[in-house]
């Protein structure tokens, strides 16, 4: 009898251990294997969010499944892949994440929990677990070895995001360090022409780029925006196609839109903004690859300067230095006359 007794104690100790059994997949490998969130999972990798939530957290993450992608995308009138390519993808995919393990046995109504965007996701438990109140939890507590995931049936977007796709103008307009960049497009009348379809390749010089440029030509600002070859110069950072920093090699050519001028590439280590990447030699490329729905832009520290462009007025010639900072400047900047292999430039404009 006690043997007996024994037996049924140690099949019911199996069978415990087997449903409170510890999960065996962290949350991106749980997300992956349920084969549901093929977009979320891509938009994960795509954010560089992978290392993070398969990291020790734990992480609360509210999942949207496929047919809640496929809905936001009808909603919107674009593509998985030009979703995956919103520029500020990773704010929407951190508005779907909660510092810490939240099961929904924990949740409460009007329960405000913040989420690791900042922002607050607000719940209601009435008829089941709502977020914000229109996004049902369709399946709660499935848990991972680094927390938990809550699986519901529409995209989170934050209240203070626009779902809007930025074109690379847009991107300029967003950022007041590119105002004096807005304000030559805005004079130059090439505002409408990069909204357009594209895809678009943008260098953009900061306001520190262009202050550097005025003082060395001994010029204002209005002066600069005034003059009529202006779009020559504007066109000359701008090449046809997305051309990301990952496919620049080192001295690659590339035709920009000013009667195919082209830009050549050099890639240096040693560059003080850590990326390496330099146009015509010595314009460095700061910040890269901020992605837009009509192409790329890539800021720069120094203004192109093309060959084929001319000031209306001679510079001032307040003392030999102000000519030689324009003849080094046309020798430095200015390269446009390059030599163009038109299999790098084919792959450019792939």
């Amino acid at each position: 009898m006690k043997k007996l007794i024994a037996v049924l104690l140690s099949i019911m100790m199996f069978a415990m251990t087997s449903v409170v059994a510890a999960p065996a997949d962290d949350i991106v490998d749980t997300a992956i294997g349920a084969e549901i969130f093929t977009v979320l999972v891509q938009a994960v990798v795509e954010a560089e969010l992978e290392g993070t939530l398969r990291g020790e957290g734990p992480f609360t993450v509210f999942a949207p499944t496929d047919d809640a992608f496929a809905a936001l995308l009808a909603e919107l009138d674009v593509t998985a892949e030009q979703l995956l390519a919103h520029p500020r993808l990773k704010q929407v995919l951190l508005y779907h994440v909660v510092a810490g393990q939240v099961l929904s046995t924990d949740l409460e109504d009007g329960m405000v929990a913040e989420t690791v965007l900042g922002e607050s996701l607000t719940f209601g438990v009435d008829e089941g677990v709502t977020i914000n109140g229109d996004v049902n939890v369709t399946t709660a507590d499935v848990m991972a070895t680094n927390g938990v995931i809550h699986i519901i049936d529409k995209v989170l977007i934050p209240e203070a995001f626009s779902i809007e796709f930025d074109t690379v103008v847009d991107i300029a307009l967003s950022d007041d360090n590119f105002s004096i960049l807005v304000a030559a497009l805005t004079q130059a009348g090439l505002v409408s022409a990069l909204k357009g379809e594209g895809p678009f390749t943008v260098f953009a010089p900061t306001n520190a780029a262009f202050e550097a440029l005025l003082a060395a030509l001994d010029l204002t600002a209005e002066e600069l925006l005034g003059q009529s070859e202006l779009a020559k110069v504007l066109l000359f950072h701008v090449i046809s196609g997305k051309v990301f920093s990952t496919d620049i090699t080192d001295g690659l050519t590339a035709p920009t839109l000013n009667d195919g001028l082209t830009l050549t590439f050099t890639l240096d280590s040693e560059g003080p903004a850590a990326l390496g990447v330099f146009v015509n030699t010595d314009t460095e490329v700061v910040t890269a690859d901020i992605q837009a729905l009509n192409g790329v832009v890539h800021v720069i520290d120094s203004v192109l300067i093309p060959s084929n462009f001319t000031l209306d007025e001679p510079i001032p010639q307040t003392s030999d230095d102000n000519s030689f900072i324009w003849i080094g400047l046309f020798l430095v900047l200015g390269t446009g006359l390059v030599i163009t292999s038109r299999a790098i430039a084919k792959k450019v404009t792939a």
